[in-house]
């Protein structure tokens, strides 16, 4: 309980008021509290492996990762399967395929929904943002959030947009010229 202008406050029942202060599944199941990446910048996507656009994605934010792992950048992937059957595999399928096809590095969490009464906590607090065009939901795979090393949600990208083309505001958030 918090108290606020005098009222006793639930906080469970507000929500979270940061990402630091949610836990996801790894995709062994264990736990993670994202306060662990406190201080560094996030890129946070659904992923899947059998969308048009998984090639691309994968390459181009291995790429990414790579080059700013060292500066504070981290890509967290979560798996999704809610757009056309394009991420059916189980946890230990989708880490072998990624692993395997792709050499990714970056963390692979547990298979989750985005959308709709199942979505994960994660993704509910994601899409709170005023999105303008974008809505509410998750459109398709690859949607992206930007996060700055303070935890606030600095963008978000439509799943057409190359991870290379916000190569520029993930420098930005990094502080790298």
């Amino acid at each position: 309980m918090d108290l606020r202008n005098g009222e006793m406050v639930d906080q469970a029942a507000e929500g979270p008021n940061s990402i630091y202060e949610m836990v996801v599944k790894d995709a062994a199941g264990d736990d993670v509290c994202l306060s662990t990446y406190k201080g560094k910048v996030l890129l946070i996507v659904n992923v899947a492996s059998k969308c048009g656009m998984t090639s691309s994605n994968y390459t181009e934010l291995n790429h990414l990762y790579s080059k700013y792992k060292d500066q504070g950048l981290e890509i967290l992937a979560f798996p999704c399967n809610q757009f056309g059957d394009e991420e059916p595999g189980s946890n230990a399928e989708i880490l072998d395929f990624v692993c395997t096809r792709f050499k990714t590095e970056f963390p692979i969490f547990d298979k989750i929904d985005v959308n709709g009464p199942n979505a994960a906590p994660l993704y509910k607090f994601l899409k709170l943002g005023k999105w303008g065009i974008f809505g509410d939901d998750i459109q398709w795979n690859f949607v992206k959030f930007l996060i700055d090393r303070d935890g606030n949600i600095a963008d978000r990208y439509y799943p057409t947009t190359s991870p290379m083309t916000i190569e520029h505001d993930i420098k930005k958030l990094l502080g790298t010229p």
